[in-house]
């Protein structure tokens, strides 16, 4: 291979979002390198729930790997979450799609395969990229290396970088960043045995402020996790599998952990800071965790990588082409809307996160919300409260939405006698 090349777009890091957005690139037309660290073909992201949202699940549909997904064993569910007020379980007659379950042992792989597949995109393995090409004040290109040391430099109108959480291409660029405490460790693993109850669908609990979790997965498999706060980390990194198990075995209406045997090795995370970057500069665009590292409690990491890897696609794409007029003008404002759509569709979900994730207790506005929905059994409640539990709308949409109703259960409910919290915390406005 020679040590230069020209390409459209440098894609940095061959996971979800990277593939993605090098996938839609390249059936745009373009030509893609796409560049991974690791020299697997198979290699996959290890610490992960591996839950993809119903948000993304018009992705996984546009990309063609649904039905690939589902081959593989993938498993469809919905999201059920237990709070001290009861379950709250999906209406009855959901309009949403129902999300995925696949390991990324399988997951990975096929991503990958699919871009590497793509007429336009190149896909190249064992690449480490260690400096940025930048000129006129724009990044032009990626400076890598190859397994054996032999230097690589790749040119492109854009690069992507797509290399996850500490992403080194955001660090070279030296892009703004925002830094968010995050309270809690996490642990999981998969366990083979009895499905949980509510199988197939996904389970979640807020033990407030812990969380737990069971996805059942393909090949019969679940996988369990724990989000306790950091005061448990000691016994979870003395004793893994006892920790998880204890854990699990203890949640209110508790899946069977215990009948069931471990499937590898625990997982564990302690460091989960929220870390959100500028999601463009000049000639240079992040995507998936790069941009935002966000929370995992609330699964939300797999749906937004390939969900920010379209939405980069659509944005770039007729700039690049030349369907546009083509131009650095063309670009910049091409990635001037693909910074406008990241903000309108994630920031109002990372807000509310980041206030959750420095493992406080629930504040007085969302015992309002989960004890109303929990105990409503109001379907167009719990029809809006799923949409914004899977990222489909936000939060301005849901309080718009969802306000007046839990206002007005929330006050027949203090007139029957079940009041949760004193009248003078309310403020729905703020859940």
């Amino acid at each position: 291979m020679a040590d230069r090349a020209d390409h459209d777009v440098v894609v940095v890091g061959a996971s979800l979002a990277g593939c993605a957005a090098a996938t839609l690139l390249g059936r745009a037309g373009l030509k893609v390198a796409l560049l991974e660290r690791s020299p697997d073909p198979a290699a996959f992201k290890r610490i992960c729930s591996h839950y993809i949202q119903p948000s993304a699940v018009p992705t996984l549909q546009r990309l063609g790997l649904l039905d690939e997904i589902e081959r593989a064993g993938g498993v469809r569910s919905r999201g059920r979450l237990w709070t001290r007020w009861g379950w709250i379980t999906p209406p009855s007659s959901s309009a949403l799609p129902s999300g995925v379950n696949l390991r990324r042992e399988l997951l990975d792989p096929l991503v990958r395969a699919l871009a590497a597949q793509t007429p336009g995109v190149e896909l190249m393995l064992g690449r480490t990229v260690h400096g940025l090409l930048q000129e006129d004040g724009a990044v032009r290109g990626v400076h890598a290396r190859d397994p054996s040391g032999k230097e690589l430099t790749l040119r492109g109108r854009l690069v992507v970088g797509a290399d996850g959480r500490g992403s080194r291409v955001a660090k070279l660029a030296r892009v703004g960043e925002r830094k968010v405490r995050h309270g809690r460790i996490a642990y999981g693993g998969y366990f083979e045995g009895p499905s949980p109850r509510h199988a197939p669908d996904a389970a979640v609990w807020l033990t407030d402020p812990h969380m737990g979790a069971a996805f059942p997965t393909d090949d019969g498999l679940t996988f369990y996790a724990a989000m306790p706060t950091k005061d448990l980390l000691d016994d979870f990194r003395a004793h893994p599998e006892k920790a998880l198990v204890s854990f699990v075995a203890a949640l209110p209406d508790a899946p069977p952990i215990r009948a069931s045997r471990l499937v590898g090795p625990v997982q564990g995370k302690v460091d989960m800071t929220n870390v959100a970057h500028e999601v463009t500069a000049p000639g240079l665009a992040l995507v998936g965790d790069a941009a935002l590292a966000i929370d995992p409690l609330w699964g939300v990491g797999c749906g937004w990588a390939l969900q920010s890897g379209e939405w980069l696609a659509d944005s770039v794409a007729p700039a690049l082409t030349g369907a546009s007029g083509g131009g650095e003008r063309r670009l910049e404002r091409a990635l001037h809307r693909y910074r406008r759509r990241h903000r309108l569709a994630l920031r109002g979900h990372a807000t509310m996160m980041y206030s959750y994730a420095g493992g406080r207790r629930f504040n007085a506005s969302e015992r309002i919300l989960f004890s109303t929905v929990a105990r409503s059994g109001d379907e167009r409640l719990r029809s809006v409260f799923e949409a914004f539990g899977a990222r489909s709308i936000g939060p301005s949409r849901m309080l718009l939405e969802a306000a007046p109703r839990i206002a007005l259960l929330y006050a027949r409910s203090k007139r029957g006698g079940r009041e949760d919290v004193k009248q003078s915390n309310l403020n729905v406005g703020d859940a």
